[in-house]
């Protein structure tokens, strides 16, 4: 009989609810935890607070889950996780390098005009 704990439930919860992918998901997370960090912490998106909200969202998601790989089935599945953990940091980096370099300012400035 297959483990299921409350984290894999709310997931699959949240899979079934939006018709996502669990991939999607993660990017949907990680970006919702950036932008979503930034206002609370009234950052601007160059700022390495929001992205690092991102990180720690995500290594606490993967936590969860090798908590659960464990018991089933047995061992950490470490692979997926570091997958998940990329998956969910790629857009929220890109915003970062795109704001750092003053790419994303030159972008919406061009859109004021």
């Amino acid at each position: 009989m297959e483990h299921s704990s409350t984290t894999q439930t709310v997931k699959l919860f949240l899979v079934s609810l939006t018709g996502l992918s669990k991939d999607a998901l993660h990017v949907h997370v990680g970006l919702g935890t950036m932008f979503g960090a930034a206002m609370i912490f009234r950052r601007e998106l160059r700022s390495l607070l929001p992205w690092l909200a991102v990180l720690a969202a995500a290594v606490c998601g993967e936590m969860f889950d090798m908590y659960d790989d464990l018991i089933s089935p047995g061992y950490w599945r470490w692979e997926m996780s570091a997958h998940d953990i990329a998956n969910t940091l790629f857009w929220p980096t890109v915003l970062l390098v795109l704001a750092r370099t003053g790419v994303l300012a030159r972008v919406t400035r061009s859109y004021d005009a």
